[in-house]
């Protein structure tokens, strides 16, 4: 046996040994949800066959051709009784491009297509593109909404890293062929994190999007926003209200930004977003939660103080350190409740809780008091009540 076939027959194994691996459920923790064991998508579990060419006489040591750095930020949907993550996979180019994975119980044995997601080529100032946000509507189709980005072509000479963010929107109806529609237009000069609402709201589309006045610094943008429009296929959104905002010494103080399409319960809509803060070591990325009116999602109901997932473990190294984000989550007919959240742009994990679980988080949790002081007696208050119960026994 030669190099050639010692590697394909040590790369195989291992391949098979990663995407077969049972995943295992930690015990303890909050209670709000469960974390796993294992991340779910990985940049190891792309296909052999999209890194290496397997043809022995081009490739007779069986190098790496075109490697593959991450596997994360997901957009989810359950098709066909399985379960499909649209994948951002990152080459070692640096260049994002979207993938499906699809497991039969959406915690292991995730496994790509045979080939990723070529877009229709519409946007020849388009350099990449990332974090697809998949709405079943019930207009009938599945609407994929992710970043568009291009080089501002305001940027100063020799400045290389000055980007614009837009809204791309997609459709289809099986993940397979795929439509593209016109970019999302707003009155902000940027867009990221937008998601689309998954039914019509006085027979219009609704957005929720995240104004920013440059690529990254959201600038003048207050926060998470809603807004309407009347034809997705040529989609203008002309009013953006605030219902999510950032605010200071909180985990949304730089920005913040849509994560998951909204879930509905029947006391309102769910949102699993991401707030960001700066610190001494950069920005860290949490995810947290928020609710909104059944009847009119740009009014806020419910915002439970503090984060819903942060970076343990490690979930807090990668390429972008001490970051999780989210952008897809799946709820099953029997109120289980999927999240598939990326730790630091590496890897994608699964975080599973129930709706009656989500419901009693987000409506039982109380908001945060803003003030040092006020958290204190809203801590002390709670003391109180337990170490009551506690000594009647």
């Amino acid at each position: 046996m030669g190099i050639f076939e010692e590697r394909l027959e040590i790369l195989t194994k291992q391949h098979k040994e990663l995407i077969e691996r049972k995943n295992e459920k930690v015990e303890g923790g909050n209670g709000i949800y469960h974390r796993y064991k294992y991340p779910v998508i990985t940049g190891e579990h792309a296909p052999l066959f999209w890194k290496y060419d397997l043809n022995k006489d081009t490739n007779p040591f069986l190098l790496e051709r075109i490697g593959v750095n991450a596997a994360f930020n997901a957009g989810a949907i359950e098709l066909n009784g399985k379960y499909h993550l649209v994948v951002r996979v990152e080459g070692n180019d640096r260049k994002s491009f979207f993938a499906v994975a699809e497991s039969d119980n959406g915690i292991d044995n995730f496994k790509f297509w045979d080939y990723p997601i070529l877009l229709p080529d519409t946007d020849l100032e388009e350099t990449n593109v990332y974090d697809m946000r998949l709405t079943k509507h019930e207009d009938g189709y599945i609407y994929g909404v992710f970043c568009s980005e291009s080089k501002d072509p305001e940027a100063i000479a020799g400045d290389l890293s000055s980007a614009i963010a837009k809204a791309g929107i997609v459709r289809t109806k099986d993940l397979k062929t795929w439509e593209r529609l016109p970019n999302l237009k707003t009155v902000s000069h940027q867009q990221r994190n937008v998601v689309l609402h998954p039914e019509f709201i006085d027979g219009k589309y609704a957005f929720y999007t995240r104004p920013q006045d440059g690529f990254i610094d959201t600038g003048s943008g207050g926060g998470v926003c809603f807004g309407v429009c009347d034809d997705i296929t040529h989609a203008v959104i002309d009013k953006e209200t605030v219902i999510s905002p950032r605010q200071y010494h909180t985990i949304t103080e730089t920005k913040n930004g849509a994560g998951c399409v909204p879930i509905k319960t029947e006391k309102g809509w769910i949102h699993i977003a991401h707030g960001v803060r700066n610190t001494a070591a950069g920005l860290r990325y949490v995810v947290y939660v928020f609710a909104t009116d059944l009847n009119d999602p740009s009014k806020l109901i419910a915002s439970p103080n503090g984060f819903f997932i942060a970076p343990q473990g490690i979930e807090r190294t990668g390429d972008v350190s001490n970051v999780v984000f989210t952008n897809g989550a799946i709820v099953k007919d029997n109120g289980d409740v999927y999240i598939y959240y990326a730790s630091s742009d590496t890897r994608t994990h699964v975080a599973t809780t129930t709706i009656d679980k989500l419901v009693d988080y987000t409506f039982s949790t109380p908001a945060d008091p803003l003030r040092s002081v006020d958290c204190v007696k809203q801590r002390t208050e709670l003391i109180r009540k337990n170490l009551e119960l506690i000594n009647k026994k």
